[in-house]
């Protein structure tokens, strides 16, 4: 089941290069802003609670495709790039076993808990 997983992650990243491709747009910006989204990670400098919500927000898929279908059908290029870039993002975490995060603590994710002290 985990490589199934996996590999549904890996077709949506795909997917999202795919999108990405058909814009004709430079290859440099996508990879300026893929790993842009994990900033949000500042927020555990404040609190664990406040860290998960801010993380999963820029992790969010449901996020990711309310900027990617507003931005396609009012034009808007740069909201259009935004979802695509989130969407992409977030399957390649998950790709890597990082989901979206309890409040408790960063290595608690609804994928299980990662990192070297935990056993997968």
């Amino acid at each position: 089941m985990q490589k199934l997983l996996k590999l549904e992650q890996v077709g949506q990243l795909m997917l999202a290069i795919f999108l990405y491709q058909q814009l004709h747009t430079s290859w440099w910006l996508f990879l300026g802003l893929f790993f842009l989204p994990d900033l949000s990670m500042l927020g555990y400098g404040i609190n664990p609670k406040i860290g998960a919500y801010v993380y999963n927000f820029f992790h969010s898929k449901f996020v990711a495709i309310f900027c990617l279908l507003i931005g396609f059908y009012a034009e808007w290029q740069p909201l259009y790039i935004t979802g695509i870039i989130l969407f992409g993002h977030a399957s390649f975490d998950r790709i890597l076993g990082y989901g979206l995060k309890y409040a408790d603590a960063f290595a608690h994710t609804h994928l299980g808990f990662i990192g070297k002290n935990h056993k997968k």
